[in-house]
């Protein structure tokens, strides 16, 4: 069996295992990337965040995908009964990006690995990783290509980016359940010719189309727009049909929509994702770590995904390296307690997205400019920034305030 020696080996070739790749090689280890799809491939997590914008410069991987084109994203738009709330990323408290991409992501996330591949990475697709046994130093990865041929991989460390592939943790059963509870998506891609109708395309809209349930609205810059519908599996049912009948007549429902897709081409017949959410029981070991959805994957309503994936990699790469350097490394307090405070702040605002709190403060006929600033920014992703009290307090600070706005509002209404 043939062996190959690496510094690091990462699994994976999306955004997680490219960004940790760019940049260890960038400190003169030899990296190697083993994936297990052929590329590209499709997978949701379109819209991005300002915040993954510095993943991606410190990656170098900006000037690449800038040349392609890709719809620039400055915002996020809420619409509840006809009612508007618009998020301008430039508005943001904390300092940073302040715009983004909207993305096919099987283009984007070729584009990062070809770009990846010219800085000296190689990358070999259609290749599953089979085994992995560490021998306190270094590591032994079993991997088979598409056509049966087995070979070995040493690796003094591995970042694990394969997102939902998950390879460590099903490896090593450290997977458990998200204590999110279930829920289901059906969407396609539309040929979408009358968006100008909803002042687009430079952001993403999300639309409350009945409690709990909400549709997300991401314009491309090629014509194209992905629409889906999210919410408890047992809303789908209310709907006859086959996916593409449900997709159409859920359509239909929502007024805001209704017009502007109706009779609409789909790119592709309606895919369903269902029951996304799990964690893992540590993010990091004796020689590997790992990063992006192969943590833990909430939700796709804020767009956490690419986010948390990149900026996971980012830190985690530093943090490889110093150890390949025999620096001394605090892992956890330097790397789970760094991802667990975004992730956290995240699943905050998830969790107050389906329980209506978001509702009430997005919806509320006063805006407090400041307030809103400060959200703005956990809504482009610096969900780090520690000096905002909606990142710091993320767990009281959202039920607080949709305490005051209705307080506030009973007490206009008997005042009138």
């Amino acid at each position: 069996m043939n062996t190959e020696k690496v510094d690091v080996l990462v699994i994976g070739a999306g955004p997680a295992g490219t960004v940790a790749a760019s940049i260890v090689n960038k400190a003169g280890f030899k990296v190697k990337i083993v994936e297990k799809m052929k590329f590209p491939r499709f997978v949701i997590g379109e819209s991005l965040l300002p915040r993954c914008m510095e993943a991606l410069e410190e990656a170098g991987f900006l000037e690449a995908v800038k040349a392609k084109g890709f719809q620039e994203k400055f915002g996020a738009k809420f619409v509840k009964d006809g009612k508007v709330c618009d998020y301008s990323f430039a508005d943001q408290y904390t300092p940073g990006w302040n715009w983004t991409w909207q993305v096919p992501r099987g283009e984007f996330d070729k584009t990062l690995a070809d770009t990846v591949v010219g800085m000296g990475v190689p990358v070999s697709y259609e290749t599953t990783v089979t085994g992995i046994v560490f021998n306190g130093t270094e590591s032994v990865t079993t991997v088979e290509d598409i056509n049966g041929n087995k070979s070995e991989i040493e690796a003094r460390f591995i970042i694990d980016g394969s997102g939902y592939g998950r390879v460590i943790p099903r490896l090593f059963n450290l997977d458990k359940p998200s204590n999110l509870p279930p829920r289901k998506a059906l969407f396609s891609h539309m040929v979408d010719t009358k968006r100008s109708m909803d002042d687009e395309p430079n952001r993403i809209t999300i639309v409350v189309h009945a409690p709990g349930i909400w549709i997300w609205v991401i314009p491309f810059s090629n014509g194209i727009t992905s629409l889906g519908f999210v919410g408890d599996p047992g809303f789908f049912k209310k709907t006859g049909g086959d996916d593409e009948a449900q997709l159409r007549a859920l359509i239909a429902s929502e007024p805001y929509l209704s017009e502007r897709f109706k009779d609409v081409e789909m790119v592709f017949p309606p895919r369903v994702l269902e029951s996304w959410s799990t964690t893992t029981d540590k993010f990091y070991g004796d020689g590997f770590v790992l990063t992006g959805n192969v943590t833990e994957f909430l939700d796709p309503v804020f767009s956490s995904g690419v986010t948390l994936a990149t900026v996971s990699s980012q830190i985690a790469a530093h943090l490889v390296i110093r150890t390949l350097r025999g620096e001394s490394v605090d892992w956890h307090k330097e790397y789970t307690e760094q991802m667990m405070q975004g992730v956290d702040t995240f699943r905050s605002y998830v969790n107050a997205w389906y329980d209506g709190t978001l509702d009430t403060i997005f919806f509320a006929d006063r805006q407090d400019n400041a307030i809103k600033n400060k959200i703005c920014s956990v809504l482009a992703g610096y969900v780090w920034d520690t000096t905002n009290p909606y990142v710091k307090d993320h767990a009281t600070g959202l039920t607080k305030l949709a305490r005051l706005i209705e307080l506030e509002k009973r007490y206009s209404s008997k005042e009138e």
